[in-house]
C-alpha cells in the first residue's frame, strides 16, 4: 500500500464509520447520506409563501461548473417556488450521485446552493481474496477508476461480491469496504474480504417418508452429507440448483417405485448460526402405490403395424408402475420408429388413473408424422480436421431417407476418430419442410497428438523410458504419424510408422512400419546383481492394409521382413569357440544365430463399441494369424485372439470390461520354436507380475563348496545369491481381466481423475523344453584354466530345474487411476499378486506419465 494511503489511513476508517461503510453485512441498515434529509433548514416566513428567485448562487464545486449545477436544480431567475419546490431541487441534486452534501438556503428570493462533491475513484484494491482470483472480479465490481464514488455504489458492489463468493458455496464470506482518503479529493476504495470456508451441508433431514428410509433416499441425492473422509467430493456444498435438481431426483424415484401421487410439499435450507454449515430439511408426501393397469398401443401412422410395436413394450397388467420405464420405451419406440424413416417421432403416452382399484392405465399413442429425407448435414466447429474426413463417417447422405440407427452408428464412428469432444451427438433439426430434416454435428475439437513419456523401475530393467510421438491427424486428413524410441538397461528401439485411412478416397487403409530393437535379455546372480545372457537385434519393416467387409466386421492384412541376430559373449559362454550348455544353458545354445524371417497374416475383427477411444458400450472380437516362412528361415504359425466386452452398469458412470486375451504358435517344415519367438507374459499386460515374470524358466542353483569336503556332499545354496533365474518363454497363454471403471464426484471429475479397480487372470505354458534331457546336474566342471601347478581349475557345479510350465491360472487384484495431470496423462496401478506358481516374480507397483498436443 502506498505511503499516501498508509498517511491517510486513520482518517478513513473514521470517514468510513461516518459514512456507514464499516459493517458492510448491514448495509441495508445504512441510511444513505446522498438521500434526501428528511429535514431540511427551516425556510424564512417569506419562504412559506409562493416567491420568486432573483438569483441563484453556487458554492464548493470544484470540478463541476456552476452552470451545470443550476441546471440540476431546476431553477432561473424568475421562477416562482415555494417549499415543496425547494425540496424537490435537494433531491434532485442528490439524485445525480454527484454530490455528498448538499444545503438550499433562502435569502428573500437570493437561493445559495452550498454542495461538497462526491470523491473521484482513483484505484480499487482487494484484499484478502485467495480462493477467486482479482480476475473474477471484474465483471462483478461496477465501480472503476476516475468513476464519481457513492456509497450506494459501493453497497452494490459488496453484494455483488458476496454473490459471487455463495455461487462458489461460500454463505459466510463478508466483506468490508473501505475508502482511503487522498489529495484532490480523490479516494481508494479498498474491499476486504474475509472468503470464509465452503459452506457444507452437515446435515440432511427427510420428514414424511415411510416407505423409504432417509438413507435409501439421500442416497438418490445429488447432494451429500459433509464427512470429514471425503476428501475428492464437490457435492457435500449447498448449491440451490442443486437442491432444486435433488427434490426432482426424489420425485423420479419414487415414480418408478409406482408412487404416481408424490410430491415435495417444502424444501428448506437453514443456515447454521455461525453461517459455516447447511441444514436442509424435506417435507414430502409419499402418496399411494399404483399398479399398471390396461397396457396398449395406438399408431396412426398406416405403415406401422400396432400388433409389431405391442411387442417391445417391456410392461405388463400388474406390475409396479414405473415412470422411468414408461420414458425409456417411448426412447426406444422413437427408435424404433426411426428406423423406419419417421425423425420426428410423436409418441404420447396417455394415461388413465384408477384411484380406487390404484391403477394407472397407459395407452402409448404414435400420432401421425410424415416419412423424413436427410435434406442437409451441416458439420461445425472443425478448424483442424478437414470437412471430408468427418462426412466419410456419416452413415446417411443428403437424400437418403432417416434412418436413427444411422445416425447413432455415424456419432459412434465420428466419436471413435479421437478427435472431437466426449459425448458428441448429432442433432436432428426440421428441414425447410415437414419431410425433411437437417442433421447438424457441433465438434469442438480436441488434442490429437500425443507425446507420451513412460518411466518405471523394474525388478528386471532398472530404470526404463519411453518416449513416443504420435499424431493421429495428421494434417488435418486422419492421417496418423508416429515415432517411438525405448531405453533401459537392457533393451533400446527405434520405430517409425504412418497410415493413410483412405487410400486415394476409397475406404482402403494403408500404413507402414520401420524398426530397430536391440534386447539384451539377462538372468539374476543373486543380491540383486545380474549378467547379460543373449543379445538380440532386430532390423524390419512391415506393410499393412485394412478394409471394412460390412458396417461391423473389417479385415487387414499385413506383410513382414525382419532379420535377427542373436549372440551371446564369448568370453563368458563359449569354450573352444563353440556355445557352452554349462556355461550358458542349452536353451541360450539353441537361440545363438542369424535368421531371417518373412510372414504374411491377417486379422478378422468385428466391433460394435460406441467409442474406439473410451468405448461404454459395445464389444469387440478378433482373431488374427500370422504365417512364417515364405521365404526366409523361419518357419511358425503365430495365432492370436483378442475379445472385450463393455458394460454401463446400473445405469450410472459404473463401465465393466471383461476382456479375454490368447495365443497359440507352433513350427511347421521340422522347425522348433526359438525362445526369440515364443510369448512372454508379465507387465505391463498381467498387473501384479514383473517383465516376463510368468511362465517356464530355468532356475540354476549352485553348489554350495563349503558344505562338505567330498564333492558328493556337497548341498545347493538355498539363498538368492546362488541362484540364476532365466525366463524362456512359452508357446500358448491366456489371459483374461475384468476392470470396473469408478465415476468420482464432479470435483474429481474436473480434476481429470478416473479410478478403475480390476483382476488380472493368465497363464504361459507349453515349450520344446525337454527336462529329462536339457536339465543338467554337475557338481563340478573345469573352467578350461589351469593353476600354476598345472592342474585345471575346477568350479563347483550346479543343478538346474525347471518351473512355471502349467496352465494353472495366476491371479491379481488391484486398483488403479488415471489422472489428466498437468503435464499429461498419468496412470498408477498397485497390484497384488494372490496366486501365482513357483518361479514367478511379482511386482507391485507400476506407472507411467504422458502428454497431449
Amino acid at each position: 500500500m502506498p505511503a499516501a494511503m498508509h498517511r491517510n489511513w486513520v482518517s478513513a476508517l473514521l470517514l468510513g464509520s461516518a459514512l456507514g461503510l464499516s459493517q458492510p453485512a448491514l448495509a441495508q441498515d445504512v441510511q444513505p447520506a446522498e438521500a434526501a434529509p428528511e429535514a431540511t433548514p427551516a425556510p424564512s416566513a417569506a419562504a412559506q409563501q409562493d416567491g420568486v428567485v432573483r438569483s441563484i448562487t453556487i458554492r464548493g464545486a470544484e470540478r463541476l461548473e456552476p452552470e451545470t449545477v443550476r441546471s440540476y436544480v431546476g431553477l432561473s431567475a424568475g421562477d416562482s417556488y415555494d417549499r415543496n419546490r425547494l425540496d424537490r431541487a435537494l433531491k434532485d441534486l442528490y439524485a445525480t450521485e454527484l454530490f455528498a452534501d448538499v444545503t438550499i438556503r433562502d435569502r428573500q428570493g437570493e437561493l445559495i446552493v452550498d454542495v461538497r462533491e462526491n470523491p473521484v475513484v482513483n484505484r480499487i484494491v482487494l484484499e484478502g481474496n485467495k480462493r477467486v482470483k482479482d480476475e473474477k472480479f471484474k465483471d462483478e465490481i461496477k465501480l472503476a477508476p476516475r468513476q464519481i464514488f457513492t456509497r450506494s455504489k459501493a453497497r452494490a458492489d459488496v453484494a455483488r461480491i458476496l454473490e459471487l463468493y455463495r455461487r462458489q458455496g461460500r454463505f459466510a464470506a463478508a466483506v468490508e469496504p473501505k475508502i482511503v482518503q487522498l489529495d484532490q479529493n480523490r479516494v481508494d476504495v479498498v474491499f476486504e474480504i474475509d472468503e470464509g470456508p465452503k459452506s457444507k451441508v452437515r446435515r440432511i433431514n427427510i420428514v414424511g417418508n415411510t416407505k423409504f428410509s432417509d438413507g435409501d433416499l439421500r442416497g438418490e441425492m445429488a447432494t451429500k452429507e459433509a464427512k470429514w473422509y471425503k476428501f475428492f467430493t464437490s457435492n457435500d456444498t449447498y448449491d440451490p440448483d442443486r437442491s432444486a435438481y435433488d427434490q426432482q431426483k426424489l420425485r423420479q424415484y419414487y415414480l418408478t417405485q409406482g408412487y404416481a401421487d408424490f410430491r415435495v410439499v417444502s424444501s428448506v435450507a437453514e443456515l447454521t448460526p455461525d453461517r459455516k454449515d447447511f441444514i436442509i430439511t424435506y417435507v414430502v408426501e409419499e402418496g399411494e402405490r399404483y399398479k399398471f393397469g390396461e397396457v396398449d398401443l395406438e399408431s396412426q401412422i398406416r405403415d406401422i403395424k400396432e400388433d409389431n410395436f405391442k411387442r417391445m413394450l417391456p410392461m405388463k397388467q400388474g406390475d409396479w408402475y414405473n415412470a422411468k420405464e414408461i420414458e425409456d420405451t417411448v426412447t426406444s419406440l422413437s427408435e424404433s420408429v426411426g428406423l423406419l424413416g419417421y425423425a420426428f417421432a410423436d409418441i404420447n403416452p396417455r394415461f388413465n388413473r384408477d384411484k380406487e382399484k390404484r391403477e394407472m392405465g397407459v395407452t402409448f399413442v404414435i400420432n401421425e408424422t410424415p416419412r423424413v429425407y436427410v435434406e442437409r448435414v451441416e458439420i461445425n466447429g472443425n478448424t483442424i480436421t478437414k470437412d471430408h474426413v468427418i462426412r466419410r463417417e456419416f452413415r446417411l447422405a443428403e437424400g437418403d431417407a432417416f434412418n436413427s440407427f444411422r445416425v447413432k452408428r455415424s456419432r459412434d464412428r465420428i466419436q471413435s476418430l479421437g478427435y472431437f469432444q466426449e459425448n458428441l451427438e448429432i442433432q436432428q433439426k426440421q428441414g425447410s419442410g415437414p419431410d425433411k430434416v437437417i442433421l447438424e454435428a457441433n465438434l469442438e475439437e480436441q488434442a490429437t497428438g500425443e507425446l507420451q513419456v513412460s518411466a518405471g523401475y523394474s525388478s528386471l530393467e532398472n530404470f526404463l523410458v519411453n518416449l513416443s510421438i504420435r499424431q493421429r491427424n495428421f494434417r488435418g486428413m486422419g492421417q496418423e504419424l508416429r515415432a517411438s524410441v525405448n531405453w533401459s538397461k537392457y533393451s533400446q528401439s527405434v520405430e517409425l510408422g504412418f497410415t493413410e485411412p483412405y487410400l486415394f478416397g476409397r475406404n482402403l487403409a494403408l500404413g507402414g512400419d520401420i524398426f530397430r530393437r536391440d534386447y539384451n535379455s539377462f538372468r539374476f546372480l543373486g543380491n540383486g546383481d545380474r549378467d547379460t545372457t543373449y543379445e538380440q537385434s532386430t532390423t524390419g519393416f512391415q506393410i499393412r492394409t485394412g478394409f471394412p467387409i460390412t458396417e461391423f466386421w473389417s479385415a487387414s492384412f499385413r506383410y513382414g521382413l525382419s532379420y535377427d541376430d542373436v549372440s551371446l559373449d564369448e568370453r563368458t559362454f563359449y569354450r573352444d569357440g563353440v556355445c557352452d550348455p554349462l556355461l550358458a544353458g542349452r536353451f541360450l545354445c539353441d537361440a545363438v544365430g542369424k535368421r531371417t524371417t518373412s510372414s504374411l497374416g491377417y486379422s478378422i475383427a468385428y466391433d460394435t463399441r460406441n467409442n474406439a477411444i473410451r468405448p461404454s458400450a459395445g464389444h469387440r472380437f478378433m482373431i488374427s494369424q500370422d504365417i512364417a516362412g515364405v521365404g526366409g528361415s523361419v518357419q511358425y504359425v503365430r495365432s492370436r485372439l483378442n475379445a472385450d466386452k463393455y458394460w454401463r452398469l446400473f445405469g450410472s458412470g459404473f463401465i465393466l470390461n471383461l476382456g479375454l486375451e490368447a495365443g497359440y504358435i507352433f513350427g511347421w517344415g521340422g522347425d522348433n520354436i526359438r525362445l526369440t519367438d515364443r510369448f512372454f507374459l508379465g507387465e505391463p499386460r498381467m498387473r501384479g507380475f514383473d517383465i516376463r515374470g510368468i511362465g517356464p524358466r530355468v532356475l540354476r542353483r549352485y553348489y554350495d563348496s563349503n558344505s562338505a569336503s567330498d564333492p558328493a556332499d556337497w548341498t545347493l545354496q538355498t539363498d538368492s545369491r546362488g541362484t540364476q533365474d532365466d525366463s524362456i518363454g512359452g508357446e500358448t497363454y491366456y489371459q483374461v481381466r475384468a476392470e470396473v471403471q469408478i465415476p468420482l464426484s464432479a470435483g474429481a471429475a474436473e480434476m481429470g481423475l478416473r479410478p478403475s479397480v480390476f483382476v488380472d487372470v493368465g497363464a504361459l505354458w507349453n515349450t520344446d523344453f525337454n527336462p529329462a534331457t536339457d536339465l543338467q546336474d554337475i557338481r563340478q566342471y573345469s573352467t578350461g584354466t589351469v593353476d600354476a601347478n598345472g592342474d585345471p581349475v575346477l568350479a563347483p557345479g550346479f543343478k538346474e530345474f525347471y518351473l512355471g510350465d502349467t496352465w494353472k491360472p495366476r491371479v491379481a487384484v488391484g486398483f488403479g487411476i488415471n489422472w489428466n495431470s498437468p503435464f499429461g496423462p498419468f496412470r498408477i496401478d498397485i497390484a497384488k499378486a494372490l496366486v501365482k506358481q513357483d518361479g514367478d516374480d511379482t511386482k507391485l507397483f507400476q506407472f507411467n506419465v504422458g502428454t497431449q498436443f
